[in-house]
């Protein structure tokens, strides 16, 4: 085998081209298409028995599962996608460890006011912090933007309305700005639980930051017009 990845060098050095031999890491196109994704979520699992698909699949070839596949109770492509938000210099492992994290400490906040509470209002608080993760994330979506458009040499805030999936990136976009402006000695993982916990009460700089958009937008709305000028 050495030999063979010596001919190989020598034959493809001058060439430039890619050659299996040559490579370190193990590529997807080398696993052939019909290979079937892994499913590591119980619930399509559950539904997949209860159809009776799961015997059929048993016996098909499966791909190998991704690195960040997990079958944890926060696999969710919401928080996916959150994590990718809150990653810096590609470091996902310390993203998700963050996010984790964040999760634990809002569980033990809404635990600690939920031992607290009468009983009359313990039927009001959330546990959940998955739950309390996208009920923030839904309440601070904006339902418009404002782009900038020249006439006459002036530069308009002009409302357009956006998409669901831009409307889901500024939330979550907002949440970590907010949670990294923070001041004196707190962590990340505490700004971050805090603004959480109040955008899911409709309170804090993201809702307010949100307000303020809609109020740019109600103001310029005269100039919605040049959108289609």
């Amino acid at each position: 085998m050495a030999s063979l990845c010596v001919f190989a060098q020598k034959t493809f050095k001058s060439y430039k081209i890619w050659s299996p031999l040559l490579s370190g890491v193990r590529s997807g196109y080398m696993i052939p298409r019909w290979h079937l994704d892994p499913i590591a979520n119980k619930e399509e699992l559950a539904n997949l028995e209860m159809e009776g698909k799961l015997e059929t699949l048993k016996a098909m070839p499966v791909k190998p599962a991704p690195s960040n596949l997990t079958n944890s109770l926060y696999d969710d492509p919401v928080v996916k996608k959150f994590t990718n938000i809150c990653m810096q210099w590609a470091n996902r492992t310390l993203a998700r460890q963050l996010v984790f994290d964040t999760f634990t400490r809002i569980k033990l906040i809404q635990l600690a006011k939920y031992h607290k509470a009468s009983a009359e209002e313990k039927a009001s608080i959330e546990l959940d912090p998955k739950k309390i993760f996208l009920q923030a994330v839904e309440n601070c979506k904006p339902v418009l933007s404002v782009t900038k458009i020249k006439k006459g040499g002036i530069a308009y805030q002009v409302p357009v309305p956006i998409t669901s999936n831009k409307a889901t990136f500024m939330s979550m976009k907002w949440l970590v700005m907010a949670a990294r402006d923070k001041d004196g000695p707190i962590s990340f993982v505490e700004q971050l639980s805090k603004e959480l916990l109040d955008a899911c009460n409709h309170e804090g700089r993201v809702i307010k930051r949100k307000q303020d958009l809609h109020k740019l937008c109600e103001t310029n709305k005269a100039y919605a017009h040049y959108r289609w000028s």
